[in-house]
């Protein structure tokens, strides 16, 4: 498939960059956001409360490109606030897999036979990692109930508490940081069609009925905190015991 054929299917079907596809949605980005009260993150423990703690588990970032997600897990490893083994991320393994720069599409790739093999790629080291007691995060959007739940169910196997991060710039924010990334594979159209379908499908309260043990909003720019200044809000667990393993 063409790179502009590729870009007009993932405009036209929104597909969630975890592998599955959102329901339909009803109206503009802006008029979810307005509905949502958009993407507002919920207050942090007061300064001097220390960082918050994440037990060694399943650790889904949930947020639109663009959100700092990627940005964010890099200061993490750059501090030693996890391994780098632990970040288990779509992008990367898209690169492994078809050999290319996440930020480019391979000609002739039919994307829905790509994003199966990414995929199932994803969650096989995922469940690695979990059957040894090591955390894991999953680096892709996790916009969706239907991505969160493929998730949710694998750490459920091994009784691994889910930790989901939320990335929740306002719309504005979203579309700056989207254009100084210089990517061409994420446009602004694409940004706000993410944008809206967070504002709708992961808001706290809904991520904690599907299953998250702990819900935490990550600050940004919009609460004037660098991706250094935002790991240090955390502290992760790098392992818990297994049930027949040394």
């Amino acid at each position: 498939m063409p790179a502009a054929e590729a870009l007009a299917h993932i405009r036209a079907n929104l597909r969630d960059r975890d592998g599955t596809l959102p329901g339909r949605t009803d109206g503009s980005a802006e008029e979810a956001l307005e509905r949502a009260g958009g993407l507002r993150p919920e207050p942090h423990p007061p300064g001097g409360s220390g960082p918050i703690p994440v037990p060694a588990g399943l650790v889904l970032l949930v947020g639109p490109p663009a959100s700092g997600k990627t940005s964010f897990v890099r200061a993490l490893i750059a501090h030693g606030r996890i391994d780098e083994d632990a970040v288990i991320s779509s992008d990367e393994i898209r690169a492994e897999l078809l050999e290319i720069p996440p930020a480019t599409e391979e000609p002739g790739t039919d994307p829905d036979e790509a994003d199966a093999r990414i995929f199932a790629e994803r969650d096989r080291r995922i469940t690695a990692r979990l059957a040894a007691g090591h955390t894991a995060v999953a680096e892709s959007t996790n916009v969706t109930p239907q991505a969160r739940a493929r998730l949710v169910a694998i750490a459920r196997r091994f009784g691994a508490p889910v930790t989901m991060l939320r990335f929740a710039p306002d719309l504005d924010l979203l579309l700056r940081q989207n254009a100084e990334r210089g990517r061409t594979d994420t446009t602004a159209e694409d940004v706000r069609s993410y944008a809206a379908v967070m504002a709708r499908h992961a808001r706290p309260d809904q991520l904690r009925a599907e299953g998250a043990d702990a819900v935490h909003d990550v600050p940004g720019r919009a609460q004037g905190a660098t991706p250094a200044e935002a790991a240090v809000h955390f502290s992760f667990a790098r392992r818990t015991e297994v049930p027949g393993l040394p």
